[in-house]
């Protein structure tokens, strides 16, 4: 394992950073998995017009899901999710971004 995996499992395991969460693919068993939740503001440009929206992001581990996809259910502290867009991969393919929207 290298310093970056080692690195990266040891904040999904962190309880400050870390949560519980449950995936479920589409037509697939529930999975008790570990995330990353950002909630961040993001400013998008239109034209001349600057758009504000709220999001939902996390970051999952390629380790527990393998190929996660737009559709696909997020249950995190009671709150249903859906994948939405095309899962983003980090550059040592170990975490995914992925974004958002209430189920």
């Amino acid at each position: 394992m290298s310093a970056f995996a080692a690195a990266v499992g040891a904040l999904f395991a962190d309880q400050n950073i870390g949560r519980d969460a449950v995936y479920i693919a589409d037509g697939g068993a529930p999975v008790l998995v570990r995330v990353i939740a950002r909630r961040a503001d993001a400013i998008t440009d239109f034209g001349d017009t600057r758009l504000w929206s709220e999001t939902t992001r996390i970051d999952l581990r390629a380790a527990e899901v393998a190929n996660p996809r737009p559709g696909d259910r997020i249950e995190i502290e009671g709150e249903a999710f859906l994948i939405q867009g095309e899962p983003v991969r980090d550059g040592e393919r170990l975490v995914w971004t992925v974004d958002l929207r209430p189920a």
